[in-house]
């Protein structure tokens, strides 16, 4: 589940060019131009990089991607930017690095650059509102739409070295997972713990740690508790979901529910319940399943088993460049999978006051079936 991933400064290392391929350029201008956009506008964030590898940071300073039927693709970037730009992906990919000095206009620039004929612009999902307002003031005759259903379809199918980028992270959350009786014991405070797991999720694979959930005792009924000061007493089942982005670029999303010493009897019936809800679901991914259908494989069971106003939340999200991403395993989304999709599966039963419980596998849909990225026991591991 996780939360959505902390904003601020990206890894700048080098990358495997093969991870982005010039070719997602191409891709994304003749998608534009099929949903009737005449330019695409890119800023900072995981659209940019998965279309040029750049990670660029996001400043009030404007870096922007341009890509347009009538002319080669360019990348606005401020002039103190402008090495790091050169050195990143984007640099070997052959595009123009049109740099801005602090007294030029870079709204106007892209404007002058583009085509009098521009009547519509794809704008990135998560740019910053001022420069979407700049965007209409110096683009005044384009109408402005999001850029997001147009890039999610080419993200949505992972490549095979994004799927080896996917099992990569998935190995390095694992071997997180698989140190928890290290950190996690009666008498420590969740934030111990957590803090403890963060600089692991480093030390395993990771640039940075995304986020870190350690719910104990009535805490993990919260599907988004994160962590507090609360003393893990004996006996108290705990919910520890943890994430991170890798140098690739790419995310970890894994679920495993703990016991401090031995729970109550009536956590483990629950135990059960949920994890025959998210065995079977894991089971059922194949390439033709609706997403819908899918949620109500692991909701059905957990409803016969008497917990199902405790599944409070969707089964899954799409997994990639962000934590949270198509597609979104959930009743209402008629979606049939495809091969290359990834997703978290991510069932939960959750008794306010009293405890909760999770567990989360990231799969790939494959050509005949499903493949799990987090192999660590789903079991209800109880640490002495």
């Amino acid at each position: 589940m996780g939360r959505e991933p902390m904003r601020g400064q990206t890894d700048a290392a080098e990358h495997d060019e093969n991870l982005y391929p010039a070719a997602r350029l191409d891709a994304a201008r003749e998608a534009a131009t099929r949903a009737g956009l005449d330019a695409l506008l890119i800023c900072p964030g995981a659209d940019l990089r998965y279309l040029t590898g750049y990670a660029a940071l996001p400043l009030e300073r404007l870096t922007c991607l341009v890509l347009s039927a009538e002319r080669e693709p360019f990348l606005v970037v401020p002039a103190l930017e402008e090495p790091a730009a050169h050195a990143s992906p984007a640099g070997a990919l052959g595009i123009e690095i049109a740099a801005w000095d602090e007294t030029e206009d870079p709204y106007a620039l892209v404007a002058a650059r583009l085509s009098d004929r521009i009547g519509s612009v794809g704008i990135d999902n998560h740019m910053w509102a001022e420069k979407v307002m700049a965007f209409r003031a110096a683009l005044p005759g384009a109408r402005q739409e999001l850029a997001g259903g147009v890039l999610s379809e080419l993200r949505i199918r992972k490549s095979p070295r994004e799927a080896e980028a996917l099992r990569q992270a998935g190995a390095a959350i694992d071997r997180v997972h698989a140190r928890m009786s290290e950190w996690l014991r009666p008498g420590r405070t969740e934030r111990e713990v957590a803090r403890d797991i963060a600089e692991a999720i480093v030390a395993e694979g990771h640039v940075r740690a995304d986020f870190v959930i350690v719910g104990s005792g009535p805490n993990g009924a919260s599907p988004h508790h994160e962590v507090s000061d609360r003393v893990i007493e004996a006996g108290d089942p705990v919910v520890v979901d943890i994430g991170g982005t890798t140098r690739d670029g790419y995310c970890s999303d894994s679920t495993r529910t703990y016991a401090a010493g031995e729970p109550p009897e009536e956590f483990r019936r629950l135990y059960e319940v949920l994890l025959t809800a998210q065995r079977a679901q894991t089971e059922a991914v194949r390439p033709g399943i609706t997403a819908e259908r899918l949620d109500a494989v692991g909701r059905e069971i957990i409803a016969n088993g008497g917990y199902g106003k405790n599944f409070v939340h969707r089964t899954g999200h799409g997994i990639g460049l962000e934590g949270h991403e198509e597609p979104y395993i959930v009743a209402g989304n008629e979606r049939p999978l495809e091969p290359g999709m990834a997703f978290s599966i991510e069932p939960g039963i959750y008794l306010p006051g009293r405890f909760g419980a999770r567990i989360e596998d990231i799969v790939l849909c494959t050509e005949d079936g499903g493949e799990r990225l987090n192999l660590t026991s789903r079991e209800l591991a109880v640490l002495e």
